[in-house]
């Protein structure tokens, strides 16, 4: 099976290193998971406060600027308080327009003004409208996750991402950082799904073998088909190490059997802080545990995610 050319679209690092922290270790990272045949890296950032995460785009600007990364996603901070995950709470806020021209500024002043991917957000902060028109403008896809909105607020915000961006929005890491489905509350999962079976969205699915199971797996390729799937790696800094203790932003993190989880019981113990896993590890996963077809899995993890990347 091959697994060069793949596109990660949502990944945080490698190698003891997190995305944005300094030039050696995140271009350190980025040769790890290229070396494991990620053709294609975008580099996440969890939840900062403003002045920390200018400082991480600054780093990681001129990596895309020579071809290092193929962008940055910010994984907040405009994130649900109840559905953070591995996200500081205390950097958590409501939707800052000035943030967004304050990064659009430091990737252009790095000559890379197009470095910014997308930007993940919860549609039911307030000014949520007023982020998705103002992504929308400088060519940032804004994507729906670590959310605890109802299927209506979830879809109508899709909607308005599909609207105001001309392409079909994206939604973080699918059932991670959000309610679980329910018969009578369906929630966000319930809204992307019908969204995805429409062709109007591409959901995230990080298929590592412990953030979704098997047969969830296979209902959603069955369900929504690959060419509306972006396999995610979603990998922190454990992934080419070992089990130990790690940092994910500035949350300590426990890696034990290969699994991260929050070790600060403070921010919500036992949450899942990524997974120590490569795309190409997703995709033997989802091939040879979730019995996949294999060129159903490698559609999900190299047509469907440069698709973002080139629209």
């Amino acid at each position: 099976m091959s697994t060069s050319n793949l596109v990660d679209l949502h990944c945080h690092g490698a190698l003891g290193h997190e995305f944005g922290k300094d030039t050696a270790g995140s271009s350190a990272a980025a040769a790890h998971h290229r070396a494991a045949g990620v053709g294609s890296l975008v580099a996440s950032l969890v939840s900062g406060t403003p002045d920390t995460l200018v400082a991480q785009v600054a780093t990681l600007a001129p990596l895309v600027a020579r071809g290092e990364l193929a962008g940055i996603h910010l994984e907040g901070p405009f994130l649900s308080e109840e559905r953070r995950g591995a996200h500081d709470p205390s950097v958590l806020t409501d939707p800052d327009l000035t943030l967004v021209e304050s990064l659009v500024a430091t990737c252009a002043e790095a000559g890379a003004p197009d470095a910014l991917v997308q930007w993940t957000f919860a549609p039911e902060r307030p000014g949520s409208g007023d982020l998705v028109a103002a992504l929308a403008r400088h060519g940032i896809l804004p994507a729906v996750g670590h959310t605890d909105a109802s299927a209506t607020v979830v879809s109508d915000s899709l909607a308005a991402i599909s609207d105001a961006c001309g392409r079909p929005p994206l939604v973080t890491h699918l059932f991670n950082g959000m309610p679980a489905f329910h018969h009578r509350a369906g929630g966000p999962v319930a809204a992307a799904l019908a969204s995805a079976a429409r062709g109007e969205c591409i959901v995230e699915l990080i298929a590592d073998g412990v953030h979704v199971a098997p047969d969830v797996v296979r209902m959603v390729f069955e369900t929504v088909g690959p060419e509306r799937i972006a396999l995610v790696s979603d990998a922190m800094a454990a992934t080419g190490l070992g089990d130990g203790a790690y940092t994910i932003g500035t949350l300590a993190v426990e890696v034990s059997d290969g699994v991260a989880r929050l070790a600060d019981g403070s921010s919500g113990r036992g949450s899942i802080a990524g997974s120590t896993s490569t795309l190409a590890d997703c995709v033997r996963w989802a091939v040879e545990e979730a019995g996949l077809p294999e060129a159903d899995v490698l559609t999900a993890a190299t047509t469907t995610p440069a698709s973002i990347l080139s629209a």
